[in-house]
């Protein structure tokens, strides 16, 4: 991985991702320095570090207390916590603060600057941000999208010119649209795309797709020019499998892979009663 540095009216922030399957984010601030997180993302940090709870996104921080009151309203609409947390380099020298993925996946640096200004990303794919950054909500002028939107619908929209990173469920992929170019795509599996890009819900269509074909009734359509980013493994997705293979009497194990079934259960020398 390589170590990055960017100038910017948002605070300036050095960074390097550690991992493959479960990644981390160290940032690394100068003096006076600020990051901003999402509650439980945290992993580690220098003991000149100094964490704060801030109300709202940090980035109206100065505005009297109608910002901030404005800042975590944008939060609350998106489902997150009012809350969050901003990590101050009160040291003398460079200092790390480290946060880590909430599940399998990738974390993807967003340089604000070369998104001019604006990145959409899902509701729960946000990890953490130089201050400064503001988070808030997309609002959609389209109907369908706030009826049949599902995981998809509820967006979030990252603002500023700083850096901001963002994790992706599984394997990340990278598609460049061309304009007009048009990419469907399972609504959970979006993680976010630059704000020349067009999003709409679309039907699947089709009785037995409806009925039988089991991935939904809807599914995104983007429409370029833009990037778009796309995970493997919505966080919804995971969830609904660990969920399925969860045991449903509360005694213990499914018996996988076994003919014996529950019979089986009884031989295997692990019975706790």
């Amino acid at each position: 991985m390589t170590l990055k540095q960017l100038f910017m009216n948002a605070h300036e922030i050095d960074y390097e991702i550690y991992g493959e399957e479960m990644q981390y984010v160290e940032i690394e601030l100068d003096p006076q320095e600020v990051v901003v997180a999402e509650a439980g993302s945290f992993m580690m940090m220098d003991s000149d570090i100094q964490m704060s709870t801030i109300f709202g996104d940090g980035s109206n921080q100065e505005t009297g207390v109608l910002g901030k009151i404005f800042s975590a309203g944008k939060r609350m609409l998106t489902g997150e916590s009012l809350f969050m947390t901003a990590y101050l380099n009160v040291g003398q020298g460079k200092k790390q603060v480290s946060f880590a993925s909430p599940y399998p996946g990738k974390i993807l640096p967003i340089d604000l600057s070369e998104k001019n200004g604006k990145f959409i990303c899902q509701k729960d794919a946000f990890l953490c941000a130089a201050k400064g950054v503001s988070v808030g909500i997309e609002f959609s002028k389209k109907l369908g999208r706030g009826l049949f939107g599902g995981e998809g619908f509820i967006m979030q929209k990252l603002e500023g010119d700083g850096m901001a990173f963002v994790h992706a469920g599984g394997t990340l992929a990278k598609k460049e649209l061309a304009a007009g170019e048009v990419l469907k795509v399972d609504t959970g599996c979006i993680v976010g795309f630059s704000q020349t890009v067009d999003y709409d819900i679309e039907f699947v269509g089709g009785i037995k797709n409806s009925i039988f074909g089991g991935e939904g009734l809807f599914f995104a359509k983007l429409q370029g020019p833009g990037t778009v980013y796309i995970q493997s493994l919505p966080f919804s997705r995971l969830a609904g499998r660990v969920l399925a293979m969860a045991p449903q009497t509360g005694k213990g194990d499914r018996g996988e892979g076994s003919i014996l079934g529950g019979i089986g259960d009884l031989l295997d020398g692990d019975n706790r009663f």
